[in-house]
């Protein structure tokens, strides 16, 4: 899978602050950032004044924050948002020099968009970009963004909600490799998650946004819809897991609910397909081996 990974975790470590402050002081990043100096002096004051191992907490006063890991798991960079009335603003900063010009930065984008979108269910998404950052004017530009406004000193890029779902559904959002999902299936899981939050249904909806929608009748016979069981390898282990709803899950019996982290990774996906997903903090490769069953082809159209 050549597309670039990132994954955005909000848990930040006395390391992670350290390594914030090494990226703070590398005048091509600062360079563009209006207030890093004072980002940076705040980040040394967070660290001299608690010896805490986690300091979370202390990075989400008056917004979200979350590093950026890459498929190997090193944090590469940082997201911040800031949401005002039914607005949000992205700060995007890709640290890690060694990891410049790989499309991290659109990776990472998205995933903020995701968040913002869908779990701070912001109306519009707002970047504010120093005109001579010209790699991240084209990031933003690629991931869908329009121009709001220019001045000498400041370009800014909004994205709605509206335009962000469609994005999704026109399957411009970045992910290589489409899934598909059958109408009843989708009504199920769209009642399911319509009165729950967190990260998991966070996750959930974002697939179910971008997937393709068929009639039960429809659906190739390798696809794993809602019930189905498959053969997955899971890095170099192999293992059977049933995709079910929430009340039906059962670990004992490698009945994966789809709120589970593997359940939403292989929804959708086909015979042969390979993703990489954050499981258990740490990022997995996924690869679909085998439909063992799928309801639908087996005319099980009740299930």
């Amino acid at each position: 899978m050549n597309k670039p990974f990132i994954s955005l975790c909000p848990e930040i470590t006395r390391a992670h602050a350290l390594t914030l402050v090494d990226w703070l002081e590398d005048e091509r990043i600062t360079c563009y950032l209006s207030d890093s100096r004072h980002v940076s002096r705040s980040i040394e004051q967070v660290i001299d004044r608690t010896q805490l191992p986690i300091l979370t907490h202390l990075f989400n006063q008056g917004g979200r924050f979350f590093m950026a890991y890459d498929r190997h798991d090193a944090p590469v960079g940082f997201v911040r948002l800031i949401k005002t009335g039914s607005n949000c603003e992205i700060v995007l900063v890709i640290g890690d020099s060694d990891k410049w010009g790989r499309n991290l930065g659109a990776s990472t984008i998205r995933e903020g968009m995701k968040l913002a979108f869908l779990d701070m269910r912001a109306e519009k998404l707002i970047a504010k970009i120093h005109p001579d950052n010209s790699r991240s004017l084209k990031a933003f530009l690629r991931s869908g963004f329009m121009l709001e406004s220019e001045t000498p000193t400041l370009t800014s890029f909004s994205m709605t909600a509206a335009s962000y779902f469609q994005f999704l559904r026109e399957g411009a959002g970045g992910d290589s490799t489409r899934i598909y999902i059958t109408e009843i299936d989708k009504a199920r899981l769209e009642d399911l998650i319509a009165f729950e939050q967190g990260p998991a249904v966070v996750e959930l909806e974002h697939e179910l946004e971008r997937a393709i929608v068929v009639k039960p009748q429809q659906v190739a016979c390798n696809v794993i819809t809602m019930n189905s069981r498959a053969l997955l390898q899971l890095d170099d282990e192999e293992f059977e897991v049933a995709l079910v709803y929430p009340e039906d899950a059962d670990s004992n019996a490698a009945k994966h609910s789809v709120y589970s982290d593997i359940g939403t990774a292989i929804l959708g996906y086909q015979e042969g397909d390979a993703i990489d997903w954050r499981i258990a903090d740490r990022t997995r490769r996924i690869e679909i081996k085998k439909v063992l069953y799928q309801p639908e082809a087996a005319g099980d159209f009740h299930l």
